[in-house]
Order: C-alpha cells, then structure tokens, then sequence
C-alpha cells in the first residue's frame, strides 16, 4: 500500500466534498493510500479525520469497453448480497455523476482482511493449521452464492439467463480467431476442443449468480483464515454454477501439480485442500450432481487458454507495450492451459 498526495482519477476536493453531502459517518479530509490488485480499477482504502477507514473504487482512466469495470455492476451485487450467508463489505454510497470525479464511483466498507495472490502471501497471512479452515471456508462461501435465488434478490436482470457456457464459447472462441494473425500462434486443440465442447453442452439447469473469477486472490481472508468477503464483482453474472466452481477449483493450485516456470500459487503447500475434497464438499453443501464436472474442468482451462492467447496477441503485435511481461511465460501458459483441457476430456472419454 502507499499513501499518495494525490490519488490518481480521483478530483480529491470534489470526491470529499460529495462524501460530506451524501454519507453519514465519514468526516473528511481523508488519508488516501493505493491499494493493490483490483483489475486495474483505482482502489484506494480512506481514513477518515476520525479514524474510520472505508474502500472507493473507480474504473481506469482512459477509454473503456462498453461494459468494462462495471462500478454499478459490483455495487448492485454488494447491495443485493450484504443480508444474505455471502460475505460482501458493506455498501456505503454509490455516485453516478461523472462531474464529480469524471466516472461513477462507490464507497464499500473496509474489511480486515487479505487476498491471497501467492505462496508468500499464505505463508505470511495462513498459518498452516487454519488452511484447512480457510479451504472450507472458501468453497462454502461460493455454495452460498450458488443457492441465492437471483430473482429474490433482485438481480434478475445481471445478465442472460439462457446457456452461459454456450455464450462464452462464442464470446473465447471468436477471441482465439481474431488474435491468431496477432499472436503469430495457433493450436489445432482450441478449434477441436470448442467444437467437442458445444458437441457435448449439458444442460444448464437452475440459473444462479456466478462470479465470474473466484479465486484466492479476490476474497479477503481474515486472521483466523476464514473468507471475511468476496470482492472485484465486475464481471459477475447470470449462469451455471457448475462453471463457477470449475473456474474456482481451477484456480486452486495443489502440490505435485505442473506450473508454469516461477509460479508460486497461494494454496499449493501443506495444509490445504485438494480440489477434490473441495469438490466433494460443495456436492455434499449444495446436493448438486458433480458427474460432469470434468467438462466445465475442461471449458475453463480451454477459456483460459483463450484469454490468455488474446493478450499475448496484443503484446506481439505491439499494441501493449512488453516492458516488463514475460512472453515465453505466457506463451507456455497457452500451451498448458490446453494441455489440462485435454487431460480433462480424456477423463471423459
């Protein structure tokens, strides 16, 4: 974290001159300090003159995608989610007049907690006697979303309710194609896999609010290792929560597994969960049938795959500058993604 004279996309006077008109309980001047991750949206943790701290959130400065860093999107899902069993920090004031400080932005309660980006991170925060609390912790914090009725909560407009994972094979397929030219890299398995996976679509069953990116990374762990709250919404919507897991257990590294060079994951030591008795845990929480589970298993990793390549692409063609990023890194991660998908659908098979 770092404290900044002036924090950057934020109109300093403007934003604690609305704080002053619109929210009980914070009293500026605040103390600005820069906090890490978020996908890039400017998030800086407030203390207030009477020591009452509190998180904003911005997008990024600059041109964005129609529906990227969506301020409203998160604020309606902490809104929506603080009375129910999913841990969210409490939403405090939501602005929607970009005079103020040129974008929408949103004051969340600040929790005490910290996200897991690698094995530094748990070996500094997660004793090895509270990973297995932490584990469990974990995934029945996203069987609790999966059994939120999205309609009751009034988040039934999030998104399509129709097949999630047949839209993001269009949306990752049409990805991969477009930055092949760019990428100067393609691989025969990403059109075979797309086509095994809409030759093998299940059915969707009940829609649920899914997150989108659940990880380590995007949950505060408390001391004791539980999730104290979920955060980085953004891309959160309506779909299959069999996907939702799969994506999550994807994300959780466990030891003997092959990594790309210097990768360090946060749960790839003593103490944690495998991904299997996670799994085995949301079946038993949630009593939903995990039988083709390898094929959203096998989705992911092929997405995955896809983001990537779409990255890589832009470095390649000199549309990101590559100072700094690791492009044989990312290149092997391609390959790796779809040789897990591949491990996935011969399990199938």
């Amino acid at each position: 974290m770092k404290q900044e004279e002036q924090p950057e996309g934020y109109n300093v006077a403007n934003v604690e001159s609305w704080v002053s008109n619109n929210i009980e309980g914070l009293t500026p001047p605040f103390k600005w300090t820069r906090l890490e991750g978020g996908h890039s949206n400017l998030t800086y943790q407030l203390d207030d003159s009477n020591g009452k701290q509190a998180v904003i959130r911005r997008p990024p400065q600059g041109v964005l995608l129609p529906k990227a860093h969506d301020m409203s999107r998160e604020w309606a899902l902490i809104s929506a989610l603080g009375p129910t069993p999913v841990p969210v920090p409490e939403a405090i004031g939501f602005c929607e007049n970009p005079d103020v400080t040129g974008a929408w932005f949103y004051i969340m309660e600040m929790v005490n907690g910290r996200p897991l980006y690698n094995g530094d991170d748990s070996r500094e925060w997660v004793a090895e006697e509270n990973r297995g609390l932490l584990g469990e912790s974990f995934i029945d914090v996203l069987a609790d979303l999966h059994a939120q009725d999205p309609d009751s909560l009034g988040l039934g407009d999030l998104g399509k309710k129709d097949s999630y994972v047949a839209r993001q094979l269009k949306t990752w397929y049409r990805s991969w194609n477009a930055s092949i030219e760019g990428a100067k890299l393609d691989d025969p398995r990403a059109h075979e896999f797309q086509q095994y996976f809409l030759d093998h679509l299940p059915d969707q069953g009940s829609v649920k609010v899914v997150h989108g990116d659940y990880g380590c990374h995007n949950c505060l762990i408390g001391a004791g290792g539980r999730v104290a709250a979920v955060v980085d919404w953004e891309i959160s919507t309506l779909g299959d929560p069999l996907a939702d897991l799969a994506y999550a257990l994807n994300q959780w590294a466990e030891a003997g597994d092959e990594l790309a060079p210097g990768a360090d994951p946060p749960t790839a030591m003593p103490g944690f969960h495998s991904r299997g008795e996670l799994a085995s845990r949301y079946a038993e929480k949630t009593g939903r049938d995990l039988s083709k589970l390898d094929y959203y298993i096998a989705f992911n990793r092929w997405k995955s795959a896809a983001i990537v390549h779409g990255v890589y692409a832009r470095y390649m063609d000199g549309k990101k500058s590559a100072d700094g990023a690791d492009l044989d890194e990312m290149r092997t991660r391609i390959g790796m993604s779809l040789d897990r998908a591949e491990e996935a659908i011969n399990r199938i098979r």
